[in-house]
């Protein structure tokens, strides 16, 4: 008996033990990055300040904004969540110190004109306080199962401890009017795509009564189409820090790409379906190498062009305290990058699971097919939105692409129940297995095969036979809820404030810090 007891405590305390682990890493990481900034020879306090407060948002970028890469392969099952944050880990580390560049913008997204800030003093506090700021949102958000952009985050803080040191007037605001802009652009765009390529999926392969055979035609045509936005994607944002590349140039060398996997990916696909079954179950295998490819890469794009940015701040106030000047751009120094890329490693591997969760199951439930088509939505939305010159948000664009995949998922099961309705509807006074014959028969059956049988049974039944009940019976929907409504409406509540939350927290940080430095 009391060693059963014994173990319930044991149970009981197993939860706090690992929260006290990973406060404990996250501790041992800020203390390492203060011992090496420390020990770099005689620097500023406010440098060894400022790093520690990178070190703290490069955990909380690693912690929320990671998952969405990653999500989906882990919801989707084509994952394990240990195999997802190490290749995330590997592939994030990689882009930010392999292309992540040299130089960033000081001032992010061009937000504020640094014109109107006093001196280099009020632009360091200015930067530190966007950068907590920026960090606090962040965890705040993570605590609550909330995806938001890390972008935003920052630009909100830049925003709000700007207009505190410099005035209203100190903000671009057609700047921050795009900005906003995106907040809807960036998840109907996703989840437009998304929709569109699951839908022609399902067309061309899973209404098929040969799913396999369809999916030997289909399936190199679809992985070549990844390979083109992959390819794409990355030589506009993964290198553009070491190439830049207009998207006329990046669309021709993603072709070239797409043309060489075609030819791979037809032998591939038609070897290994030939040991799946002929069912949706067999065709999604067929999609796990595409995925796991997917988010390692969407890794290494993340990674080359959002943790430069992310540690922006930082780099800033290293340049300003270096040469006590305000610079349009500032130098990346190596150990800047390594705070960003191994901060992120870490946040992703303690923080992450609880964010990777949220996007990949409990918003609604994907499999290999659905996560494939979100993936493919989060590269090609940012080529669409880089030609049109439109900001647009990773996260965002991720999220709203799952959305849009459960939506059309309830709007297909809501238009197939009406469809059996129907048809029991026609066969009132027949025999109840002839009902369940046609049913049958017509679930077997392919896409234009379903087209015929419903096409018949018009022809059979003329709309004089159905009384006015059985017609309102025509009209009802069985609503399928396939997307948590609470989710949608946590993130999308989340979305809208994240940059006056920001601001908020940034300007009173900015406040705080003045006042602490001024005799």
């Amino acid at each position: 008996m009391e060693l059963e007891k014994i173990s319930q405590i044991e149970a009981a305390t197993w939860v706090n033990r690992e929260e006290v682990l990973r406060l404990g890493v996250s501790i041992l990481f800020i203390v390492g990055i203060v011992l090496f900034v420390s020990s770099r020879g005689e620097v500023s306090p406010m440098l060894i300040i400022a790093g520690m407060i990178g070190g703290y948002m490069a955990l909380n970028i690693g912690a929320n904004d990671v998952a969405n890469n990653v999500g989906p392969a882990v919801g989707s099952r084509a994952l394990t969540l240990v195999g997802a944050i190490f290749i995330a880990a590997v592939f994030e580390s990689s882009g930010a110190l392999i292309a992540g560049g040299d130089v960033v913008n000081t001032i992010k997204k061009g937000i504020i004109d640094p014109a109107n800030i006093e001196n280099t003093e009020v632009f360091i506090w200015l930067m530190m306080a966007a950068l907590l700021a920026g960090a606090l949102w962040l965890n705040m958000a993570t605590a609550i199962g909330a995806p938001v952009s890390t972008t935003h985050s920052i630009v909100g803080g830049v925003l709000g401890a700007g207009i505190a040191a410099g005035g209203w007037e100190v903000a671009n605001w057609d700047r921050m009017g795009q900005i906003a802009a995106s907040w809807v652009v960036s998840p109907m765009i996703g989840g437009i795509i998304a929709a569109a390529f699951l839908y022609l999926m399902k067309r061309t392969i899973t209404y098929q009564k040969d799913m396999l055979a369809a999916a030997r035609r289909m399936v190199p045509i679809l992985v070549a189409i990844m390979a083109l936005a992959f390819s794409s994607y990355l030589a506009l944002k993964g290198l553009k820090k070491i190439w830049k590349f207009d998207v006329p140039t990046a669309l021709m060398i993603g072709a070239g790409v797409a043309v060489f996997i075609f030819a791979v990916a037809g032998p591939w696909v038609e070897r290994k379906s030939r040991k799946q079954s002929n069912d949706k179950q067999g065709v999604n295998a067929l999609f796990t190498i595409p995925l796991i490819f997917a988010a390692a890469m969407l890794s290494f794009a993340h990674g080359a062009n959002d943790v430069a940015n992310s540690v922006g701040p930082l780099a800033a106030i290293n340049d300003a305290l270096t040469t006590g000047g305000i610079s349009a751009k500032a130098s990346i120094p190596l150990w800047v990058m390594m705070v960003g890329a191994i901060g992120i490693s870490l946040g992703l591997a303690l923080y992450g699971p609880k964010l990777i969760r949220t996007v990949g199951s409990e918003i609604t439930e994907l499999d290999q097919m659905r996560a494939f088509c979100i993936a493919l939505s989060a590269a090609i939305t940012v080529i669409i939105a880089t030609q049109l010159g439109l900001p647009v948000s990773s996260t965002h664009i991720a999220v709203g692409a799952v959305f849009g995949v459960g939506f059309l998922r309830e709007y297909l099961k809501r238009n197939y129940a009406r469809v059996v309705e129907q048809i029991h509807l026609h066969h009132l006074d027949r025999d109840r297995t002839d009902v369940d014959r046609f049913l049958e028969d017509f679930q077997n059956a392919g896409l234009e095969g379903k087209s015929d049988m419903l096409q018949q049974l018009k022809e059979h039944s003329a709309d004089a036979d159905l009384s006015k009940k059985e017609r309102r019976g025509l009209k009802r929907v069985y609503h399928h809820e396939l997307v948590k409504r609470s989710a949608l409406l946590k993130i999308i509540a989340a979305w809208i404030i994240t940059v006056p939350v920001s601001g908020l927290l940034a300007a009173m940080l900015f406040f705080m810090i003045r006042g602490m430095m001024l005799p």
